[in-house]
Parts: structure tokens; C-alpha cells; sequence
């Protein structure tokens, strides 16, 4: 084996590059034209010496010659996937060697190159290689930062409900099934779809959603599925659709519900076959993209009002799950604050007390019909007002004013009936930690009967 001498730094789109062959004549060649190419290079006499030193060192890309004596090209690229499933591989053969070509870059070799080996192709390749690996980089890079801004996905909350749900993904991540989120606008449908991808086989991968209500119907399949240059008016330029642009990883597809029925014919058979066409093209191909669904609408009333495809949905159905209401799931509100506040507010300690025990009393008793999107907005506001820790009921929105004294009545004296029926209920909901869906079951009340008491109670305290 015959090293170069490395530089100090490297530079840009220069290749740290591995060559193997047995051909004494093709190593010599080799050893002295790449690095005039602005290149690296260690070269190897065989498979084996180009396999011990993947375990030495990190390379850009291996050149390797599919004919060797001992461990053939497939081999010690099969080898380097397993050891550097980064690095690029690149296959070297005679003209009558295709089915091995065939059969390394099924394996995942960049490209390959026949011999005699011209000089001009080589340098060719090498620079795609090294465009391909700088995208690569840029990609890491901006996925980096999307990551230390929005930080890891985090399901916040240790209630029965939320439970369930980290079980549900927990068990369908791994696997290549069509995921169906349900949910009240608000709930999170998009965390738990992120959830999904990352802690499945695709997590590193690109992440791609899109909300199916927020574009006009004229433009959706060419969002989706891209298009060709001239294929329609203000078409300016060919554009890859956004299922491409997920290859490898997820496409979350948000309020699918929304859908035009002309959108969910070409999105069924996209499902079925795998495969997409750009508009104005006459020609598929496949995509590799597991596709996650969401909704807050009721999807079996509108197949039964012929307003979306039963076939389509019974194909995006495959796994259902259902993220309850932030009512719901009361004894979660006060993690789910904390979280926010420290969200809104980085570099806190972790053992500052960020609430009073009456701001979480008025935050568990309210009806949150925006779920955790509300709650998010709430926390948000009082933390503009808030100076430093802890929030009490005075941050909080003007909303929450007239609860906080419906919510505190302590009743002395002689009471009415409708006295002793409030009494009732803010005693069973200190028992039940403010579940109001618990406090009704205690009181053998309805929910909506729960609410109407405490909204009219409120109303009176404020008019007094």
C-alpha cells in the first residue's frame, strides 16, 4: 500500500479518496493523477488491505475494482457499507462485468467506470461525487439548525391519553405502515407525526408537511408531485414536488380531510403504486416515502356524503392515532405549561418554580377549545408580563379573570341550591386534580352540565 502525504487543511470539495486494484501499472497511475486532480489518495493492492484500512481511517469515497484475487469489489463494498455506510463507493470493470455492476450499485455504489480507465471521466465523477457530498453537508447543516430551533420532538404529558398515544408510536414507527392522526384542531397532530419519523428507520431523513387546506386546489399537484417547465401558465421552470423532495423519509400530509376529490384519485394511485408523475410529464417514477395523514374531521360522514373517497380512506387508515383533547387530559396541563414557559423563556433553572398553585388552579379549569395551540398562546402572554418567575393570575389573559373568583368561591352561611351545587362541584374537582371529565362522572353529571355551572357561576360573580 502506497500513502500520500495529507495537507494540513483540506480544502473545499476536496475528496479524501481509497483506490483499490491489483494492477501495479493502474496504482502507480493513480497514486500520482489524483492528487493532481486536487485529491487524497491511499491506494491498496487488494480488497482485504482496502478493508483494514476503512477500519483505520474515514474516507470521502472508495474506488474499488470488482475483479481482485481474494475479497472481490462486492465484498469490500459490502464491508464498507457495514463500516462507513457514509462514505461513497465507486466500481471499477471490464466491459463484461455488467451483472456485477448491476449488483454493486444495488448495493449502493455511487457509479461505476469501465476500464481502461479514462483520466477526463474519473475527474468527472469525482466532482459529482464531491457536489453530491457538499449537498449532503448543506442538508446536515440546515437540518442542524432546524433541530437546535425547534429542539427535539417532545410529547409532554403522563396522563392515561397520552400514554396510550406514546404507545401507539412506539409500535407503528418501526414499521412502513400509512399512519392516521385524529384530533381536535390544536392537539399536536403534526408533533406526533414528527414523532413517527424520528423514531423510525427514516429519521434521518427529510421531514416534509403539508397542510392540504392552505393551497389553492389549482396548485396542490404540482406542490405534490412538481412539474415540468411550460407545463402550464406561470410554469417559469422545472420544480420537484414535495414527495420527491421527501424521498427516503416522511411526507406528513395535514387535514387531508381537505382534499379536492380530483387530488384524491392521483393520491390513491401514488399510494398504490408507489410511484408519481410530474404534471406535463408522460413518464413515472418511484418514491421511497412513508406518508403519514391527519385530520380533524369525521371521514367515514364524509365518504357517506360523498365528499371524500372510501377507497382513499380505508388506504390511509391502515394505523389510527387519536390524540385527545387538552380537557381532556387536565393533570397534564401543568408539565405542558412548564414546558411552554421554558420554551418561551430559555436558561431557566430547572428547580425555579415557574407558576403558583393559583395560576395551574385556573389554567386546569378552563375549557381549552384550542387545545395545547391555546394553551401555547396563554403562556406565551403571561410570559411577556411576567418579569421573572413564577406566573400567578395576574399574567394571565383578561379571559381568566372572572373564573378566578368563580373557581376560588368558598362558600359560608346559608347556601341556595345552586350554592351547594357549585360546592359540590369544586369539591370533586379538588378531588379529581380539575378533571372536569372526572369531577362530572363523580357528580353523575354531564360534561356540558360540568361546564354550563361553572361559565354561569362565573357570569354572576363578575355582575355582582
Amino acid at each position: 500500500m502506497k500513502d500520500k502525504l495529507k495537507p494540513d487543511a483540506k480544502q473545499p470539495n476536496r475528496l479524501k479518496l481509497l483506490f483499490a486494484d491489483d494492477e501495479p501499472a493502474l496504482q502507480e497511475l493513480m497514486s500520482l493523477e489524483i492528487p493532481r486532480m486536487g485529491h487524497e489518495v491511499t491506494v491498496c493492492p487488494d480488497g482485504g488491505t482496502a478493508v483494514a484500512a476503512l477500519g483505520r481511517n474515514t474516507y470521502d469515497c472508495i474506488i474499488v475494482d470488482l475483479d481482485m484475487p481474494g475479497m472481490n469489489g462486492i465484498e469490500v463494498i459490502d464491508r464498507c457499507k457495514k463500516l462507513a455506510p457514509e462514505t461513497d463507493t465507486v466500481v471499477l470493470t471490464g466491459k463484461a462485468s455488467y451483472d456485477a455492476v448491476l449488483q454493486a450499485l444495488k448495493l449502493g455504489a455511487f457509479d461505476f467506470l469501465t476500464k481502461p480507465c479514462k483520466l477526463l471521466e474519473l475527474k468527472a465523477l469525482l466532482q459529482r461525487v464531491a457536489a453530491k457530498r457538499e449537498w449532503m453537508n448543506k442538508y446536515r447543516a440546515l437540518k442542524h439548525q432546524l433541530e437546535r430551533a425547534e429542539g427535539k420532538t417532545e410529547l409532554v404529558g403522563g396522563s392515561k391519553g397520552m400514554d396510550q398515544v406514546k404507545r401507539l408510536i412506539e409500535k407503528v414507527a418501526p414499521t412502513s405502515s400509512t399512519v392516521m392522526i385524529l384530533g381536535e384542531t390544536g392537539t399536536g397532530k403534526e408533533l406526533v407525526a414528527k414523532a413517527v419519523h424520528q423514531q423510525s428507520v427514516r429519521a434521518a431523513m427529510p421531514f416534509v408537511a403539508i397542510n392540504c387546506g392552505a393551497l389553492p386546489e389549482s396548485l396542490i399537484e404540482s406542490e405534490l408531485f412538481g412539474h415540468r417547465k411550460g407545463a402550464f401558465t406561470g410554469a417559469d421552470e422545472h420544480r420537484i414536488g414535495l414527495f420527491e423532495v421527501a424521498s427516503g423519509g416522511t411526507i406528513f400530509l395535514d387535514e387531508i380531510g381537505e382534499l379536492p376529490k380530483s387530488m384524491q384519485a392521483k393520491l390513491l394511485r401514488v399510494l398504490e403504486s408507489g410511484e408519481i408523475r410530474r404534471v406535463g410529464e408522460n413518464t413515472s417514477f418511484e418514491v421511497d416515502v412513508r406518508v403519514v395523514c391527519a385530520t380533524h374531521r369525521n371521514l367515514s360522514q364524509m365518504v357517506e356524503h360523498g365528499e371524500f373517497r372510501e377507497d382513499l380512506m380505508y388506504r390511509i387508515n391502515t394505523f389510527e392515532i387519536t390524540i385527545p383533547a387538552l380537557r381532556d387530559r387536565v393533570s397534564d396541563i401543568p408539565a405542558l405549561a412548564d414546558h411552554l414557559f421554558r420554551r418561551f423563556r430559555p436558561g431557566l433553572k430547572a428547580d425555579d418554580e415557574l407558576f403558583t398553585p393559583e395560576a395551574i388552579d385556573l389554567l386546569k379549569t378552563h375549557n381549552w377549545p384550542g387545545n395545547v395551540r391555546e394553551l401555547a398562546n396563554v403562556i406565551e402572554h403571561a410570559t411577556i408580563l411576567c418579569d421573572s418567575p413564577p406566573i400567578t393570575p395576574d399574567h394571565l389573559p383578561q379571559r381568566f379573570a372572572s373564573r378566578r373568583a368563580g373557581h376560588k368561591l368558598k362558600l359560608v352561611g346559608p347556601m341556595s341550591l345552586r350554592d351547594l351545587e357549585m360546592q359540590a362541584i369544586h369539591d370533586a374537582l379538588d378531588r379529581n386534580d380539575g378533571s372536569k371529565p372526572e369531577a362530572a362522572e363523580e357528580r353523575g353529571i354531564s360534561l356540558n352540565t360540568l361546564y354550563n355551572t361553572l361559565n354561569q357561576a362565573a357570569e354572576l360573580k363578575e355582575s355582582a
